[in-house]
Order: C-alpha cells, then structure tokens, then sequence
C-alpha cells in the first residue's frame, strides 16, 4: 500500500522548460523536483506528464509510485496562502 500523498495524473505537467509541476490552481503550480512555488501561465505547459517522466521523478525519490490514474508523492509543502490584507 503506497504510503505517499495521491495526486490525480490529471493535475501534474511538465512545463516548456522541463520543470515537472503540479497544479495548484490559480497560475500557481510547485516544482516537484525542488518543492519550490512558482507563477506559470496555461502557454507555460508543454504537455502532461509522461510515465517516463515520471520514472525518472521516481529514481530521483521524488515520487513513491503510480499508475494511470494517481501518483503517489512523498510530502509536499503547502501552498502559499494570501492574507486578507
């Protein structure tokens, strides 16, 4: 039984750059590579990410497991909230 936090595949990108992201919402995505935030427009995506994409986050122990529908990260940060202010 996967122990990571599980992710839909649907909301994990790699943007033109290379950067594997998951999609936070609001233009707001995290590096999965560095855990670092990080702004991005819908033109910043290149493509969903791929099983031998995410193999190599897999090797580089960023990513417990997955399958067609899940991946399963270890622990991610949260994500930066506004403040009313």
């Amino acid at each position: 039984m996967p122990s990571g936090m599980p992710i839909n595949r649907q909301w994990i990108y790699i943007l033109r750059n290379g950067t594997p992201v998951f999609d936070w919402g609001d233009g707001l995505a995290q590096d999965l590579m560095s855990g670092d935030f990080l702004d991005y427009e819908k033109n910043d995506i290149s493509h969903p990410i791929q099983d031998n994409e995410l193999e190599m986050l897999k090797r580089a122990g960023r990513v417990e497991r997955f399958d067609a529908g899940q991946v399963y990260v270890f622990s991610m940060p949260e994500p930066p909230h506004r403040t009313l202010d």
